[in-house]
């Protein structure tokens, strides 16, 4: 089975910008346009691959007036997207002419680590992987094919500490321990896209406060609904944590729970998938409601913001 991430979760500023900076400047395929299915006076936003893959997708809710948020213990640090190796240049140069703000190249587990902010100044990077040049990238307007980005690489959350968080991830996630780099401890699943969780052990540390360029929840895989009811089991079994009730995303069916470090984690079903309710030629083109928000339709689109003229 495959595991890993399935999505990460964010707050963003205004949609537009949203779309503009992670379509346009960065070269992802927007794979759904939807609403907070809390909260249906607002966006969510789907990015992704061409395949839109799980292991692909950072989502978004934008929110206008959203105030800023603030990293700090308990959150996630960063997010971080695979690219070839050979095309860290190429970004290092797209970044310097589209005037967004990043740091030098580094280098993070023998990989080199482009490190950036968006908009909103969330914390993201861009990892040079050999060997991927095969992987689904799809075609985009703005960035040449060898330099597409080929889905999440994985994450950094900032802990208190590592252990209750990195036995929920091997002994529950699908991950294993892959090491250790200074303050930093690795853990890898199987998946490829989306497959590395990095927890930087930062003791008593200040704590994070939601808002725009915040990370809100990380979302894992579970191939389907028999395996994300046995991953419930061996959280309450052995962890003696429990999660919220199955709720319908349409496009994944999820179950939450706040991990000991803080962290908001789901586990999200790999099925149905995003072509349940559009052709993957056409994601993203249409607003999608669920089934409950349809006779509202006129009024839903009538409250959300345009996202272009």
């Amino acid at each position: 089975m495959t595991h890993g991430l399935h999505h990460v979760t964010a707050i963003s500023g205004p949609a537009r910008r949203n779309l503009d900076f992670y379509t346009r400047t960065l070269g992802l395929r927007l794979v759904k346009k939807t609403v907070n299915f809390d909260d249906p006076g607002s966006y969510h936003l789907y990015y992704g691959n061409g395949e839109a893959e799980p292991g692909s997708l950072l989502t978004f809710f934008p929110w206008d007036h959203a105030a800023p948020g603030r990293v700090g213990i308990g959150e996630t640090q960063e997010t971080r997207f695979r690219v070839p190796e050979a095309a860290i240049g190429f970004w290092t140069h797209r970044l310097i002419a589209e005037g967004v703000p990043h740091e030098a190249p580094v280098r993070l587990f023998g990989e080199t680590v482009l490190a950036f902010r968006d908009p909103d100044g969330m914390r993201l990077s861009l990892v040079g992987v050999p060997g991927i040049e095969d992987e689904a990238a799809g075609e985009t307007g703005t960035i040449p094919a060898e330099a597409v980005i080929r889905g999440l690489h994985g994450v950094s959350l900032l802990l208190r500490e590592v252990g209750a968080t990195g036995a929920i991830l091997t002994d529950v996630l699908g991950f294993a321990d892959a090491g250790r780099e200074g303050t930093t401890h690795r853990f890898r699943a199987s998946g490829g896209i989306g497959g590395l969780v990095d927890i930087r052990e930062a003791g008593d540390f200040l704590p994070g406060r939601m808002g725009a360029g915040s990370v809100h929840h990380i979302a894992f895989r579970a191939a389907d609904d028999a395996e994300q009811a046995a991953m419930r089991a061996r959280l309450a079994g052995n962890h003696r944590l429990r999660t919220t009730e199955q709720q319908d995303r349409n496009y994944f069916r999820s179950l939450y729970f706040r991990e000991p470090g803080g962290v908001l984690f789901e586990i999200a079903t790999d099925i149905p998938g995003f072509t349940v309710d559009e052709p993957l030629a056409d994601l993203g083109s249409a607003l999608k409601l669920p089934a409950q928000f349809e006779p509202f339709r006129h009024e839903i689109e009538a409250r959300l913001p345009a996202l272009a003229d």
